[in-house]
């Protein structure tokens, strides 16, 4: 899940650039977060664990000198939550060294470790180390030593690494988490997860880095290469669509947010209700909610006030608070619910444990009926390729209904946004995405990776096979 970014800025301070653009990339990981800066000679790093704000300063920015720079925001999806864990890595080669941040999740790290050196020491526990590790024990120029890592790494991996005096982007051959190229108006160019990034330090967005293309910027300027993707089905993942990239980003010209109004547009049509209100959970089902209401001709309300501190702290709430749940989270408007037949529109339902409280909530408030309506389809399977999407075990459509998935919740209504609807709000075909945690059908995970569910028995338990 986590955010990275890379700029390469003759004559400016790349570090604080780099910051920025994070800044605009935190959603996508607050766990740590550091950034790396070359001046041509030397590379100084620092990283932390927590957010931004709370690990950088301009005293600790001011050393980081130079005129490249790559920055990491992370989520862990494999390697513990520890700052050995934490991004930018530095590597040494004889070609000199490195700095290299990471977005996605590898999903044959253990055939990849047993290829390198026995003398080799890996220091963290993520799959990264592994995948910077290859870069090191491969041979040639830095562009021969990607494509080597391109042709044996599975899984997603968007990357960005600088050496002393260039800056590299590469993206895996299926596509699977977004990366971006811009231009910065006085010269030089950035890389990023997202397009949001771009427009927070003044550049330009160019385009999309396509899968399996490798990214060279130095003095001299871009350079690309691509690589053979003709055995890899094009695969960006739908939950970058769904909820976790930021609304005002777009990938390949399609706007964010624009696919997810089309998203409530088309589930107003699917799943039509009489309520005399429409209200979206905060924040990125906000734009769902105002295409939902558009379409159903309905006024479009703020029922909730979101907390956006909760969660970005390290102070856990004490037990009173705790059982208070998502009153932290959440406030309600009352002189919006109150004697109101309410539609909420969220974006998906992973555990459903949430979804049930703000039910509640609402219902506390005032609103005499209560209708969920999902702009994604049930997600039934995990993710393997970097999003944190919980197991089997875990995941409430994949041991219940929807008919008990609504009695769960205490809601009057449930309806769930078609895959045909979903595919055709994002504005790309479905042969172009993963969906893996809505169908199980994944675009290049190893076979041993994979369960589905298959049957219920009579105690709502998941029968699986491997």
């Amino acid at each position: 899940m986590c955010g990275i970014t890379g700029v390469f800025a003759p004559g400016r301070d790349a570090a604080r650039l780099a910051y920025f653009a994070l800044y605009a990339l935190q959603h996508r990981g607050q766990e740590s977060a550091g950034i790396a800066a070359a001046d041509g000679g030397t590379i100084r790093s620092h990283k932390e664990m927590g957010l931004l704000s709370a690990i950088f300063n301009e005293e600790i920015l001011a050393q980081l000198s130079g005129h490249i720079a790559v920055g990491h925001t992370r989520y862990s999806t494999t390697g513990s939550s520890i700052v050995v864990n934490a991004q930018p890595l530095l590597e040494r080669t004889e070609l000199g060294d490195f700095a290299f941040v990471h977005n996605g999740n590898i999903t044959n790290p253990d055939e990849l470790r047993e290829t390198l050196s026995p003398s080799t020491v890996l220091q963290a526990s993520s799959d990264s180390e592994v995948v910077a590790k290859l870069l090191v024990e491969s041979k040639g120029s830095m562009v021969d030593r990607i494509k080597a890592v391109l042709a044996v790494a599975r899984g997603a991996y968007s990357v960005v690494l600088c050496t002393q005096d260039e800056l590299y982007a590469f993206r895996d051959p299926w596509g699977v988490r977004p990366l971006c190229l811009g231009t910065l108006i006085d010269g030089g160019y950035v890389v990023a997860s997202e397009s949001c990034a771009l427009g927070t330090i003044g550049a330009q967005y160019v385009r999309e880095i396509e899968r399996g293309e490798i990214v060279r910027i130095t003095a001299d300027g871009l350079e690309s290469f691509q690589t053979d993707v003709e055995s890899a089905i094009p695969a960006l993942c739908m939950f970058e669509y769904i909820y976790f990239a930021r609304p005002d980003s777009k990938f390949n010209e399609r706007s964010i947010y624009m696919a997810r109004y089309a998203m409530g547009r088309q589930l107003a049509k699917e799943h039509p209700v009489e309520a005399d209100v429409v209200m979206a959970v905060p924040d990125s089902a906000v734009p769902g909610g105002i295409g939902y209401a558009t379409e159903s001709g309905l006024p479009y309300i703020e029922g909730l006030i979101k907390n956006r501190y909760i969660g970005r702290t390290f102070i856990s709430p004490d037990q009173a608070m705790r059982s208070r749940g998502v009153h932290l989270k959440f406030n309600p408007v009352v002189e919006n619910l109150i004697g109101q037949r309410v539609i909420v529109v969220d974006d998906s339902i992973v555990r459903g444990t949430t979804t049930p409280r703000i039910v509640a909530l609402l219902r506390e408030a005032g609103a005499t009926e209560v209708h969920l309506r999902i702009t994604s389809p049930p997600i039934k399977h995990p993710c393997y390729l970097g999003v944190d999407m919980a197991t089997y075990d875990e995941l409430v459509a994949a041991n219940y209904t929807v008919e008990e998935i609504r009695e769960r919740t205490g809601a009057d209504s449930l309806g769930y946004l078609s895959l045909a609807g979903l595919v055709a709000a994002s504005g790309r075909k479905r042969e172009e995405m993963c969906l893996g945690c809505l169908t199980g059908e994944y675009p290049n995970v190893p076979a041993t990776h994979k369960v589905r569910t298959l049957s219920y028995d009579g105690a709502r338990t998941a029968v699986r096979s491997s």
